[in-house]
């Protein structure tokens, strides 16, 4: 059983922390976010939420770990305005997708002032391409409460983007 729910998620989840943490970091919490659920497999319960939610609500919190790290890359570059120089994490993607030092400090300060279940939420569903309801169940939210947050995110990035 575990097998075949390593085969079916371990990529999609190893995408979403490679986008997040970088390809390395990503390594090894996949290894734990699926150690992790061997070891708690009797406590999941599917008329919580489907596994898909339970799988990523574990590597968003083994995530958590790395959190303060990501924060300070984010204030590091809303002060500096530098290109983090980090590949294939969240710090450089948006580097290289916004145009304007101006606006990267805007979006990383708007990113690293964010509540931690509030950028969670956003990148569940922006990186890792979960639906509200799967990231809400990830996440322990009422789904109607994280399409609301989202909406306001994402409002509010907006705002911060053409500012």
């Amino acid at each position: 059983m575990f097998a075949e729910l390593f085969d079916e998620h371990a990529h999609p989840l190893h995408r979403y922390l490679a986008r997040r943490v970088g390809v390395d970091v990503a390594d090894d919490l996949v290894s734990e976010t699926f150690l992790a659920a061997m070891r708690s497999k009797e406590t999941y319960d599917p008329g919580k939420g489907s596994v898909v939610g339970w799988l990523y609500g574990i590597a968003t919190n083994l995530l958590r770990g790395h959190a303060k790290r990501e924060t300070r890359l984010l204030r590091t570059a809303e002060r500096y305005g530098v290109d983090l120089g980090v590949a294939e994490t969240l710090e450089h993607k948006l580097v290289t997708r916004i145009d304007a030092r101006s606006h990267l400090r805007r979006i990383a300060g708007a990113l690293a002032k964010m509540q931690e279940t509030d950028r969670d939420l956003l990148l569940l569903v922006s990186l890792a391409g979960l639906s509200v309801q799967e990231a809400a169940e990830a996440l322990e939210m009422n789904p109607s409460t994280a399409r609301s947050r989202l909406h306001r995110l994402r409002a509010k990035l907006k705002e911060v983007e053409h500012a």
